[in-house]
């Protein structure tokens, strides 16, 4: 990819930062992939891996031991990861959301206790909003936390939790009606609880279990699992920010940077789809010459090289847009909206370009067919986005009659 997806004004650190993990995903992850994909398996080497880069701390602040990179640094940086496996981007993202929600929301203490491990690689994050019951409809949760003099007890079960067996902290959502009379906005009655638990399934930590992993259509090698709380105490001082009633806007904002994490991912599959089409219309010979040749290649590729320039650029502007300070929930959602739907179409373009061979699982482009559409519902779906998208729109452009 000498010339699609640049991204203008980089710094030199950001350049040497990009290099580096771009010539990792060449070297330890497209060889392996495909194949640890089909067994399902973790990828702990390549985790191994990204913990001696410095990966797991990239967004968390020096002084907690991380490299105290913007956003736009990370999502880059995820954009080569996805291009590589997008299972293994997605073992940073929950972990870089709960990092994010701890700098933004955190107690002092709760920085200082969690951040440096994190920053580390040896605390690794998982988040938990929805449940058996809800999708994007997060103000119907029923999970629900009660006082029990300082602590609180936790019951309810959640489900898509990525990383849920490999972390050692899941920042947990939850209803909390203490401090808040009957009537309360269900919005303004959550509140997010930072759980700390043993990495594995089952039995985790008393009252809190963790089936086995979810069996999935793609997006294989990550553990997704449901997390089950049955009387789980939690010490007071274990409320994120340390006052309930603001889980919801927490986990917003939180989901509001995943937003730009999922667009980066759909640029970086997407990426690899348009490689492998381009490559394999180069070498796959028909009516005596390359398809390449062939018009009707020639505009599909166009087609897929303008959908990833196009994804790309939108991805980078709300990465650009969220570190300068401001709010950017209609550009993460124009980018997560884009980059997944044109993922999707590049995706299939590029697996109709082989032909009979990219139904064969020999092919990597089989796996990305697999893959893709999890993109269309990770961090809300293209309904959601769309919704989100409009009211921002009738918000800035209200009409004055």
């Amino acid at each position: 990819m000498a010339r699609l997806a640049q991204t203008a004004g980089l710094t030199d650190i950001q350049q040497e930062i990009l290099s580096t993990v771009r010539d990792f995903v060449d070297k330890e992850i497209i060889p392996v992939a495909t194949e640890l994909e089909h067994r399902d398996e973790y990828p702990q080497q390549i985790v191994d891996g990204l913990k001696e880069l410095g990966l797991f701390g990239l967004m968390i602040p020096e002084e907690y031991g991380g490299l105290g990179e913007s956003l736009l640094t990370y999502a880059l940086c995820v954009e080569e990861i996805a291009r590589g496996w997008m299972s293994v981007s997605g073992i940073i993202n929950t972990h870089f959301i709960v990092a994010y929600m701890l700098k933004q929301h955190g107690t002092q203490e709760q920085k200082d206790h969690f951040l440096p491990r994190m920053a580390a690689g040896d605390i690794r994050g998982a988040f938990s909003m929805s449940e058996p019951g809800l999708g994007s409809d997060v103000s119907a949760i029923t999970s629900k936390a009660v006082k029990d003099g300082e602590e609180y007890v936790l019951n309810g079960q959640k489900m898509w939790l990525t990383n849920g067996g490999t972390s050692s902290l899941v920042a947990v959502l939850v209803r909390s009606d203490e401090g808040h009379p009957e009537g309360t906005a269900p919005h303004k009655s959550m509140t997010t609880f930072l759980v700390e638990k043993e990495p594995g399934f089952g039995e985790v930590r008393p009252g809190l279990t963790i089936p086995g992993k979810i069996d999935k259509m793609g997006y294989k090698g990550v553990d997704t699992t449901e997390l089950i709380m049955d009387g789980l105490r939690i010490p007071a001082n274990r409320v994120l920010g340390g006052v309930t009633g603001r889980g919801f806007y927490q986990m917003m904002d939180g989901v509001e940077v995943g937003r730009v994490n999922v667009a980066a991912r759909g640029c970086g599959v997407a990426q690899r789809a348009f490689e492998l089409g381009i490559q394999y219309a180069q070498q796959r010979h028909t009516f005596g010459k390359a398809i390449a040749q062939h018009q009707a290649i020639q505009f599909k590729l166009a087609e897929m090289a303008t959908k990833v320039e196009a994804a790309h650029a939108m991805m980078v502007n709300a990465a650009r847009k969220k570190d300068s300070g401001e709010r950017n929930d209609l550009e993460a959602g124009m980018a997560k909206y884009l980059a997944s739907e044109y993922c999707k179409e590049v995706v299939e373009d590029a697996f109709r370009i082989h032909g009979g061979y990219g139904f064969s699982k020999e092919y990597e482009i089989e796996r990305l067919y697999r893959e893709a559409p999890m993109l269309l519902i990770g961090e809300g779906t293209a309904e959601i986005q769309k919704m989100i998208i409009g009211r921002r729109l009738l918000e800035e452009y209200r009409f004055q009659g």
